[in-house]
């Protein structure tokens, strides 16, 4: 059991401040139903001059990319310049499960001290004829190593559809066999399949992949209306994806699309009465010039929106509070203003309710114990008149002090515990200079 003591304000929703202590075991605590001797036995961590919310949901990553970032060509081109800058790359190194585990391992650490609790890593690059499975438990074992929870979407670019669908089915019977909705029994794994989108797969992805998750009890995910996307769309097939999407059985609640940028009026009313769920990527899209999300119209039609980083090939960058700054930012652009708790809701429960996980992304009793723990008393914070309003506003490039995972500090005083930081970046720099 964790007391989080003489916090200055917990965060317990993007509607709900409270004071006072937080009690966590591996789940989130009400302190009148805890035994006074197990409060008495319990670690107490220091929360002092701090605000506290919950654990930050990365909606959106794709954790391979942390090995390739700021490459020549891949910065401010059209999607369809950056797409095969990105396939030669990494051509060029040569995807397989030691380069996967390698690469998660920076993406969830830099994570976990950036605040992200939880991260859906969208993987794309699937090798033909290789063993999809080893991929997978790689990255899984990077995450669970480290303290994070997982969320590993079996996705698709250009792969054969069946060949996709296989792997995804055998991925699912060798990590979570037995699993209820495709997450394990202590939640830190979670299992998706999902698509690129409709720019790179066809109608038989789209089903098959389906199909699998249909059997295994898995939500799907796939990314819409960013620039590549569209303009394939309507050259290919005559018709916008989200109209594809919803003739391919894409549109529906177990479905988030990622991106959403050039979105129409009806469109965003058809996604809202199916139950779809958005995430929003501005750090990728709106440095790129592939567009902004109108995130306003889509809550006001009632679409759960989360934020997502995307990946290191775009948005150099796995900070999520840094790209919940600029979703606040750019969001008058797009529609009109969003308040900073807005936006940290989206970046916390937003995330996870597209996620199916009602137990993450908020600190009310019976939620998943993670949270972070934000020192709010130094001169970047200085004559802040809203604390919670200054995480966004205030200091770019905050990090959390602390950070909890089902009860477990896996970041203590703005340092890994699991591991160090330097020699993770150190183990990936050496393969890469190995190949």
């Amino acid at each position: 059991m964790l007391i989080v003591h003489d916090a200055f304000r917990i965060m317990i929703d993007s509607q709900t401040e409270t004071g006072g202590d937080l009690v966590v075991a591996e789940e989130v605590l009400s302190p009148g139903a805890v035994d006074p001797g197990d409060l008495a036995a319990a670690e107490r961590l220091d929360a002092s001059g701090c605000v506290v919310t919950p654990g930050l949901v990365n909606a959106h990553h794709h954790l391979l990319q942390s090995a390739f970032r700021t490459l020549p060509g891949t910065r401010g081109v059209p999607m369809h310049v950056w797409l095969p800058t990105m396939a030669a790359a990494y051509a060029a190194v040569g995807i397989d499960p030691e380069l996967a585990r390698v690469a998660a391992r920076v993406g969830v650490a830099e994570g976990l001290l950036n605040g992200v609790t939880t991260v859906a890593d969208h993987h794309l690059t699937w090798p033909s004829g290789r063993d999809t499975v080893s991929m997978a438990r790689a990255t899984a074992g990077a995450a669970r190593e480290l303290g994070g929870r997982l969320a590993f979407v079996r996705g698709s670019a250009r792969d054969d559809p069946e060949e996709a669908a296989a792997s995804a089915d055998a991925i699912a019977e060798a990590l979570l066999p037995d699993a209820v909705g495709g997450v394990s029994d202590d939640g830190l794994l979670q299992l998706a399949v999902g698509p690129a989108g409709v720019h790179s797969d066809s109608e038989a992805t789209f089903r098959l992949l389906g199909e699998v998750a249909e059997r295994r009890g898995l939500r799907r995910r796939t990314q819409a209306n960013e620039q590549v996307d569209v303009a394939i769309a309507l050259e290919k097939y005559g018709r916008r994806p989200i109209e594809l999407l919803e003739e391919w059985g894409w549109i529906a609640p177990d479905v988030t699309l990622a991106h959403l940028c050039a979105v129409t009026e009806r469109e965003i009313e058809l996604l809202a009465a199916q139950g779809v769920t958005a995430t929003h990527a501005p750090g990728c899209d709106l440095p790129m010039g592939w567009g902004v999300a109108p995130v306003a119209a889509l809550l006001d039609a009632g679409v759960p929106v989360g934020l997502g980083t995307s990946g290191g090939g775009s948005n150099d960058a796995g900070h999520l509070l840094a790209d919940a700054r600029l979703a606040m930012q750019v969001a008058p652009l797009a529609g009109r203003p969003l308040d900073a708790r807005t936006v940290l809701g989206l970046a916390t429960e937003g995330s996870a309710i597209g996620l199916g996980r009602s137990e993450l992304g908020h600190l009310r009793p019976g939620a998943a114990a993670d949270l972070c723990v934000w020192d709010v008393s130094g001169v970047a914070d200085a004559g802040v008149a809203d604390p919670v309003a200054g995480l966004l506003w205030a200091s770019p490039g905050r990090r959390p002090k602390h950070v909890v995972v089902a009860g477990r500090v896996v970041v203590r005083d703005y340092r890994l515990v699991a591991d160090d930081d330097r020699a993770i970046a150190a183990e990936l720099r050496a393969l890469l200079d190995a190949r």
